[in-house]
């Protein structure tokens, strides 16, 4: 059965969508319990995994959801309010095409219902969303949004420093929404103990992209104990038991083998003929002693732990029990590979080794040693890293699996925001100078037609977030320093840099600050580079905004008129000789206080920015967007009463902007801006798919398979 693809259709899916997620969403949310098509009860309030745990049916569902899925892979976080901020803008699309169907008409009647026929009209839509990113928003993020930014470091940009307490603060807001209340503080704690022990003062994004690549190694997860039980152990933990083990002091040398160390009768696709029994004997006898040469080889060479990926046969098992050295057996080819990155070992072929020349292939470990976790054993290797990444393991306990797993999903998606907030962020829009020949002119988009400054606000100056309940415990404060020759702003903390106390035999530093070296922000205008600096003096804007603007008040019925389409002038803005590109980049570590500061303050240009435009296609799209953002401060603050609900802090935020004063918010924590602004850029493709569907077919799906396939021999 086919159906037309529509607007309409999508957002009832998205609704219903929002309906789960936005039960859980914030520090107030709940627990959502759902049961998994395979029977097992889920209790969570991870947006990811609820989303995934759904049996669904509508083709656009599935296809919302895989696109979360793909935005969670790259940035760990941002499900549930990829679901919120989708549907307002489904929502805004819906109104438009209930009020204002002639908006987006070019010739007349007839073309214009031939348009709505096809969906045509959504397909401009979608060009419109995506052009409107990289040719405004980033622009708008770049030169405004960024003056609001904070810094997770608190030294310059040549050699940041990282501190615990800033560290704390991002984590919290981010646990906060994907882990139980009882267990978000611990979980928290235990990341910043994990980064701290891991990351060296050198750690680039290089350590995160290799802890989010092997995370699965670098982890154990523990049932029937409490989550309070969990902890952090120093070295590797290897998912195998020893196949015999040897107790070693001194310095341990571990070697690694993909191949079995005792000789073969005969090589692969040949033929061994054997006439009597005395020859076999003998062949025997010869591959005992070459397997007992390489085992004294290797114990000469102060080897005492072998590595190996496939499974020895027992005589070589024998001949290291005698020689003293332990083995591993059926090493996955993921630990082997972690083991490669960290302490730069390669896999040798011992049968090849003479007896005569040393084994250049080993690496030393600190110590070797069992390790017992409930029924199960495991191998702990003290690996000493090569590497800017301190081996480290994280145990983690939970009184049944789905919770383990739970806290896994959440440690993992945090070192994908981690990994992100790291790395710059580029950004690329059209602007142009006041002359083409001096390119230290101020910037000012350039459109089609004619020059429209985009607003401007005058420097912010100090931005206080407390929390009120913990001001005495820990005295957090978080100020925003005007800076009127760079952009960068500091994180700082009115505290020192300290932790509680560390007993004696904790090895980590008590010191828990890392510097981070990183070049300071460039912008590339056609290949010339530029130093950032912020000297803007004009007057702030003044003038009042509201939250919402209905699209009846947006001059938009004027483009047949006129007969300029957005698409037909993006050639223009590729051609036009007065036009440059501007590919700026945002800074590692930007972040803004949690809440929907973000949103808000988006909101709030976009809006500015609609007033100031004459065109109706962008305008329009300014004005969606940015009223969708505000659908996600709104569930956040639902629970809220008072001076904490929705429409005061919209009130405080817009009064605090135009009259440059400090923005309060009533919440402690941080967010990734960087992970707030691929949520957009992931939201607008996702619509980008939605809108360009023509037609739904509906295939019954095949009943998933159970079990395996009975065999010959049952019949």
């Amino acid at each position: 059965m086919a159906a037309p693809g529509s607007v309409t259709v999508a957002l009832q899916v998205a609704e219903v969508l929002e309906t789960i997620v936005s039960r859980c969403v914030g520090p107030e949310g709940r627990q959502v319990l759902c049961t998994k098509p395979t029977g097992e009860v889920l209790l969570s309030r991870d947006g990811g995994l609820l989303l995934e745990a759904l049996h669904l049916e509508h083709p656009i569902a599935r296809m919302i959801v895989a696109c979360v899925s793909s935005h969670l892979k790259k940035t760990g976080d941002g499900a549930k309010t990829f679901i919120i901020f989708l549907c307002h803008l489904l929502r805004g699309l819906h109104a438009i095409r209930e009020k204002e169907k002639e908006s987006f008409t070019s010739e007349n009647i007839h073309t214009h219902a031939w348009h709505w026929k096809n969906s045509c009209q959504w397909k401009y839509i979608a060009q419109a969303l995506l052009m409107f990113q990289t040719q405004i928003l980033d622009g708008i993020v770049d030169q405004y949004l960024s003056r609001h930014f904070l810094s997770i470091f608190s030294s310059p940009a040549n050699e940041r420093t990282l501190c615990r307490n800033s560290l704390e603060l991002l984590l919290e807001a981010y646990f906060c929404g994907r882990v139980g209340r009882n267990n978000h503080k611990f979980i928290s704690q235990l990341m910043c103990d994990y980064f701290f022990k891991c990351m060296t003062c050198k750690s680039g994004v290089e350590a995160f992209e290799l802890v989010d690549n092997c995370f699965v190694e670098l982890n154990v997860g523990v049932t029937g104990l409490p989550v309070s039980d969990s902890r952090i152990v120093d070295g590797l933990v290897l998912h195998r038991d020893f196949s015999i083990y040897c107790p070693a002091d001194g310095d341990i040398r571990m070697v690694i083998v993909t191949e079995s160390i005792q000789p073969l009768f005969s090589a692969s696709k040949s033929e061994f003929i054997l006439n009597s029994e005395a020859q076999f004997q003998t062949s025997q006898f010869w591959i005992m002693e070459k397997t007992k040469t390489v085992m004294k080889h290797l114990h000469s060479q102060n080897v005492k732990l072998l590595l190996s990926s496939v499974k020895q046969p027992d005589l070589v098992i024998y001949c290291a029990g005698l020689s003293g050295i332990s083995v591993v057996e059926c090493v996955s080819a993921e630990e082997i590979s972690l083991i490669h990155r960290i302490a730069g070992l390669s896999p040798c072929a011992l049968p090849q080794v003479s007896s005569q020349c040393d084994i250049c292939s080993t690496a030393l470990v600190k110590f070797c040693k069992p390790l017992v976790l409930r029924s199960k054993r495991y191998v702990h290797l003290g690996l000493i890293s090569t590497y800017t990444f301190i081996p480290h393991c994280m145990i983690l306990c939970g009184p049944v699996l789905g919770l383990v797993q739970q806290h896994e999903s959440a440690l993992h998606g945090a070192f994908k925001m981690l990994r992100q907030l790291f790395t710059d962020l580029d950004l690329n829009y059209v602007i142009q100078t006041k002359d083409q020949n001096d390119t230290s002119s101020p910037l000012i988009y350039k459109n089609s037609r004619e020059n429209i400054p985009l607003p401007e606000i005058d420097k912010y100056q100090d931005i206080i977030v407390k929390k009120k309940d913990k001001l005495e415990k820990t005295q957090n404060c978080l100020k925003v320093y005007s800076n009127s020759v760079s952009s960068d702003i500091d994180l700082e903390t009115e505290i020192p840099c300290s932790i509680s106390k560390v007993t004696p035999t904790d090895t980590f530093q008590t010191d828990e600050t890392l510097k981070c070296s990183s070049p300071p922000k460039i912008w590339k205008i056609n290949d010339h580079e530029l130093l950032i600096e912020n000297n803007s003096t004009e007057n702030p804007i003044t003038e009042n905004t509201r939250a919402e603007i209905s699209y009846e008040n947006v001059q938009i019925t004027d483009t047949a008129r006129r007969g300029h389409m957005l698409l037909a002038r993006s050639k223009l803005l590729t051609t036009h000789a007065s036009q440059d590109h501007c590919s700026s980049t945002m800074p590692a570590g930007c972040v803004l206080p949690v809440g929907g500061n973000f949103e808000i303050l988006l909101h709030y240009y976009l809006l500015n920015f609609a007033k100031r435009c004459p065109q109706s296609e962008e305008t329009v799209v300014s004005v969606l967007i940015a009223n969708a953002l505000l659908g996600i401060p709104r569930i956040l603050c639902k629970p809220k009463k008072g001076i904490h609900s929705f429409p005061l802090l919209y009130l405080r935020s817009l009064q605090a902007l135009q009259t440059t004063q400090p923005m309060i918010s009533g919440q402690a924590g941080l967010e990734s801006v960087a992970a707030k602004y691929q949520l957009l850029t992931s939201v607008f493709q996702c619509l980008t798919k939605i809108l360009t569907i023509d037609l739904i077919i509906s295939i019954r799906r095949q009943p998933q398979k159970t079990g395996n396939e009975d065999s010959e021999e049952e019949f």
